[in-house]
């Protein structure tokens, strides 16, 4: 098929709409709070600030324990050495790469299981084919913020005597069946990084309802310090910065106000996007709580008659910078798809569901009438596509 020229001549935005744009709360509280950290003269090492991050945190998800760390996949790191998976720990492919990387960093084997096409997370009746003597722990990802089938995998984790955990690092805020996701499992990781619903600059939090767990992630967060001059347990340098804990604080603060622009955003979507063929919108739970961070589009090539690819170049050529999450799966990214080069056959809907999705702007800086004009880019591209068909066929 020839291709799909740009829509209106010039872009339709001058500046580029970005996916994960950052955003920010209240700036002067931000301030406020940067100017006392500079009076205090105390930058990390467990400051005030991050206590504070931590309690609230603790107290909005309703779990005993929250251990701020420097970012997710540290977080990760120090989870899974905490916990002593080992071995191989079955995971899903369709994730950020980090989910694998933090197991293989520490050379477990990361095994890919497909994932269900309706909910994008790990499917529980393909992970029982990947367990072997070698197998301790099932890691599962809140892809988009909504929750894995958690009972599911604790039946099976209890059942088969593993353990299990949860990358929940763009879950922050969501429940599932009602109650706050990160409390589930082992511990539970969430990131707050720039381009997160809840930013810290950099950051994440490792949540737990484990003593002992909770204890030993403190100690390996700090090098294994007890006290001064006291090492008593292998460690790292997973601390967060006392500037981090002051965003997110901030950020903490106006949360509400994120979440009431996601959804305004999300619904917008879903208003303008109904009706165009082959354009599945992900919805999200309404009985539940979610922070809508993500706007998830599947396009279906056969009844669109345009690929995904060649939606997201149209997009691009608008300044709409759309993106393809998480294309192409980690088992197709290195060293996996080496160590793993045959991977793919026992993801299908992984793949299947990489080569369909996109993610389009949302956020502080969207408003709805952009969200109406990137609809309208879209459904003109479908128009281009079908008239350009259409042209072909009379041809032949």
């Amino acid at each position: 098929m020839p291709e799909l020229a740009i829509l209106t001549g010039s872009p339709a935005f001058t500046h580029p709409l970005h996916v994960g744009r950052p955003n920010i709360a209240n700036q002067e509280r931000f301030l406020e709070r940067t100017g006392q950290i500079l009076d205090r003269n105390w930058l990390t090492n467990n400051g005030p600030l991050v206590q504070e991050f931590e309690q609230r945190i603790a107290a909005i998800l309703a779990v005993k324990h929250c251990i701020c760390v420097c970012n997710a996949t540290i977080g990760l790191e120090i989870a899974i050495r905490a916990a002593g998976l080992k071995g191989e720990v079955i995971v899903p492919s369709y994730t950020f790469v980090a989910t694998a990387h933090a197991l293989q960093w520490q050379e477990i084997t990361p095994v890919f299981a497909d994932i269900d096409p309706a909910t994008h997370t790990l499917d529980p009746t393909r992970i029982e084919r990947h367990i072997t003597p070698r197998t301790t722990a099932i890691l599962g990802t809140h892809v988009w913020g909504r929750p894995c089938p958690v009972e599911s995998l604790v039946e099976i984790a209890q059942r088969r005597g593993l353990k299990l955990m949860f990358d929940a690092a763009p879950a922050f805020g969501c429940s599932h069946r009602g109650r706050m996701i990160g409390g589930f499992g082992l511990a539970e990781v969430f990131s707050f990084h720039a381009t997160k619903f809840l930013n810290s600059f950099e950051g994440g939090a490792i949540t737990t309802n484990d003593d002992e767990l909770a204890a030993k992630i403190r100690l390996m967060t700090n090098f294994g310090f007890s006290g001064y001059d006291n090492v008593i347990y292998i460690g790292t340098n997973g601390k967060m910065t006392e500037v981090s804990a002051a965003m997110g604080l901030t950020n903490l603060e106006g949360i509400e106000d994120l979440v009431a622009v996601n959804r305004r955003n999300y619904e917008a979507y879903r208003a303008c996007l109904t009706g165009i063929p082959g354009v599945a919108l992900m919805l999200y739970d309404i009985a539940e709580r979610g922070n809508y961070q993500y706007v998830v589009v599947e396009v279906n090539e056969a009844a669109a008659g345009l690929t995904r690819d060649e939606l997201v170049k149209v997009l691009h050529a608008e300044n709409v910078l759309a993106r393809k999450y998480f294309w192409p799966g980690c088992h197709r990214m290195e060293p996996y798809r080496s160590l793993y080069p045959y991977a793919g056959m026992f993801l299908p809907e992984t793949e299947r569901v990489a080569a369909r999705v996109i993610v389009l702007p949302t956020g502080q800086t969207i408003t709805v009438e952009i969200v109406s004009t990137i609809c309208g880019i879209i459904r003109a591209a479908f128009a281009q596509s079908a008239a350009v068909r259409a042209a072909l066929s009379q041809r032949t």
